[in-house]
């Protein structure tokens, strides 16, 4: 990557960080509040959790639809406003429905879509995946860094205070996209990264990718809920100051990484991701009914919130390869808006069902929940169709390439090892789908004008 490239991936690694960790750090804090905030009742606190993810489900693509029109920086910094906004009402409040509504309007900023969107305008083409994938890295840091942080900063100034915290980062995230990150000299609408409004409906209507959608809706689901209990459990039965959580999740995350990373690398070097991929669903589903039983000891609690997070954190790294695979690559960033939208969706119906089921049948009763949904997901597993392990890449295409586009689409595609082939106009790009085993590099570069 040039320096352009390496400014864009930190800085907007950095503001991806800053805004998810403003999420995260409720997660693990919020149910411990319950009994200091107004009118709260644990279906309340549920809500409170997952509120965030309904908003971000509705708004996520509106707004990265209205970036291609308006400009990607002025909505990312909109939605940082509206994250700040919303932190500044919950921090003022110790009314549960206030806090609920502060959320809703934290996850109004939905701006996931609008910051790929922006990697892609200022990366060139063979760069791009490199950059995204700076991006997505942050969030697993900002969801490990979470887990500690929001524990000690609710010890040292409350609940209100983690509210302050979220506010603050999203302030910087403003101050980053202002002074940090690069403007691009043109927005252009991607393939590859963008929503594109007219293949909304046709990605709605492929079953696997619906499948794919169910998938995260579920995974989600699964995390939100046990979080609307396990701060409770540490708490209650381990008898564990919140202070002290963080000693649980940091150890968790850090192992649950060294196992599920060789699980990742058999899954895409060895070709075997459905196989791995259900052995991942069925520690989930492990992973539930050792909660529901051990809840009162140490240990047996702590390998199965371990075997939780070992098949969560191979499903995060997962599933978003495996959309890519099943997507046409023609509307592989529809895709992935639609996908995204499934999963805020998940953590919301997650936050809200998992409080109702512990308000009504206690903790047990919302592992057995996480039991069923982890069963529906295993279902979903089994039905994926094994995907083709095609790689994406991108072709600047010479000048004398962009006459006839037909006819250099059928040229592209008789090349070996060439599978898919939609070509943009705007940008003179070719987006392929290729089998590196067979390709023929050669000539593929033939077409290609090269980098700038």
């Amino acid at each position: 990557m040039n320096s352009l490239e390496k400014r864009t991936a930190a800085s907007l690694a950095a503001v991806f960080a800053v805004r998810m960790l403003g999420l995260f750090m409720i997660l693990p804090i919020l149910p411990l509040f319950a009994k200091e905030l107004n009118n709260a009742t644990p279906f309340l606190i549920g809500l409170a959790i997952g509120i965030y993810g309904l908003t971000q489900a509705v708004f996520q693509i509106p707004l990265g639809l209205l970036s291609d029109k308006i400009g990607r920086k002025p909505v990312i910094i909109g939605g940082l406003l509206v994250f700040a906004l919303g932190s500044v009402i919950a921090a003022l409040s110790d009314n549960i429905y206030i806090i609920i509504i502060g959320r809703a309007i934290q996850g109004s900023g939905a701006i996931a879509a609008t910051t790929m969107a922006l990697a892609a305008d200022l990366s060139r083409e063979d760069h791009r995946a490199k950059v995204m994938a700076a991006i997505g890295m942050s969030i697993g840091i900002a969801f490990a860094v979470a887990m500690v942080l929001g524990p000690l900063i609710s010890q040292w100034s409350g609940l209100s205070g983690v509210f302050w915290t979220t506010a603050l980062l999203a302030v910087i995230g403003i101050l980053l996209i202002t002074f940090t990150v690069p403007t691009p000299k043109q927005t252009k609408i991607h393939r590859d990264a963008g929503i594109i409004g007219a293949c909304i409906r046709p990605v709605l209507k492929e079953g696997t990718l619906l499948r794919m959608n169910a998938s995260v809706f579920l995974l989600h689901l699964l995390m939100t809920a046990n979080f609307s209990v396990l701060p409770l459990i540490f708490r209650d039965q381990l008898h564990l100051d919140s202070t002290d959580h963080w000693k649980i999740y940091l150890p968790v995350l850090a192992v649950s990484i060294i196992f599920s990373l060789p699980m990742i690398i058999i899954a895409e070097k060895y070709r075997k991701i459905k196989s791995v991929f259900i052995i991942a669903v069925v520690l989930l589903l492990l992973s539930q009914g050792l909660l529901g039983i051990s809840q009162f000891s140490f240990y047996p609690l702590m390998f199965a919130f371990l075997l939780f997070f070992i098949g969560f954190n191979f499903l995060e790294a997962v599933q978003p390869s495996l959309v890519a695979k099943y997507s046409n690559v023609n509307n592989k960033g529809t895709a992935m808006g639609v996908y995204s939208t499934s999963q805020f969706f998940g953590i919301f119906v997650g936050g809200a069902v998992g409080g109702l089921v512990l308000q009504q049948w206690g903790t047990s009763g919302v592992f057995i929940f996480g039991a069923i949904m982890s069963a529906l997901l295993l279902i979903v597993a089994f039905s994926l169709p094994k995907p083709d392990f095609y790689k994406s890449q991108i072709l600047k295409l010479k000048d004398e390439w962009l006459s006839d586009f037909e006819k250099t689409t059928q040229q592209l595609l008789a090349i070996k090892g060439v599978k898919q082939v939609a070509i943009s106009a705007e940008e003179g790009i070719a987006y392929l789908k290729i089998d590196k085993l067979v390709l023929d590099t050669k000539q593929l570069e033939s077409f290609s004008m090269g980098q700038e």
